[in-house]
């Protein structure tokens, strides 16, 4: 996959801190950052999953197997 730039405002304090760590852990700043990004992104819609879950919880009573939904849509 090919990689692009994506420039944001960070805070210096956080830009230092993010410098420290990756020398200190002989990481490369933009592997740290893109895995901090991909892992937030996966939290996010985590929580969205959950949410959906329990906004949905009380309609499972009327919910069809998944059978019987591919039966109904194929025909």
């Amino acid at each position: 996959m090919d990689k692009m730039s994506y420039a944001v405002k960070v805070n210096p304090c956080l830009v230092k801190k993010v410098k420290e760590y990756c020398v200190h852990h002989g990481m490369k700043q933009g592997f740290f950052v893109e895995k901090a990004l991909k892992e937030q992104l996966e939290r996010e819609e985590f929580k969205d999953d959950l949410l959906d879950l329990k906004n949905l919880q009380s309609q499972e009573a009327n919910a069809i197997s998944f059978e019987s939904y591919l039966k109904k849509r194929a025909g």
